[in-house]
């Protein structure tokens, strides 16, 4: 009955694993962990090179990963049929949005992928600021 419902290539996307459904978005694991000079972020990008990646600071304070990657062709998968690709070997990619706090330097920002972590240091403004700002008060407006 379901086959004839749905037809036999679709019924494994109806009754597997979520794990398994084409349209699960994929996301890039992230550790962002602080020292008293920077904050280090490491993000999983296996697969991706150097070049699929773009890591940008936008409106000020967040900072856009972006990784895009084409279809890697293997001569060998001419004819093949794909049931799940998960280690990034499709077409896919990912983003992730960070907020960052408002004491760090964005222009120092820097990044290097390695082993397929990628790892980005943000160094923080370590003048202190005493929390404190003195309002000024006027007769008028």
């Amino acid at each position: 009955m379901a086959d004839s419902v749905l037809g036999h290539p679709f019924r494994r996307f109806v009754w597997s694993p979520p794990i398994f459904r084409e349209w699960s978005v994929p996301t890039a694991l992230v550790d962002w962990l602080e020292s008293p000079t920077a904050h280090i972020i490491k993000i999983n990008v296996p697969g991706f090179r150097k070049d699929d990646i773009k890591v940008q600071v936008e409106e000020g304070n967040i900072l856009r990963i972006k990784g895009e990657s084409g279809k890697m062709e293997d001569p060998h998968e001419k004819d093949a049929i794909w049931h799940v690709a998960e280690r990034g070997t499709g077409k896919g990619g990912f983003s992730r949005d960070i907020e960052l706090p408002e004491n760090v330097k964005v222009d120092q920002i820097k990044a290097q992928v390695e082993n397929g972590i990628l790892t980005i240091l943000v160094p923080k403004d370590t003048t202190k600021s005493s929390g404190v700002r003195n309002i000024n008060i006027t007769s008028k407006l």
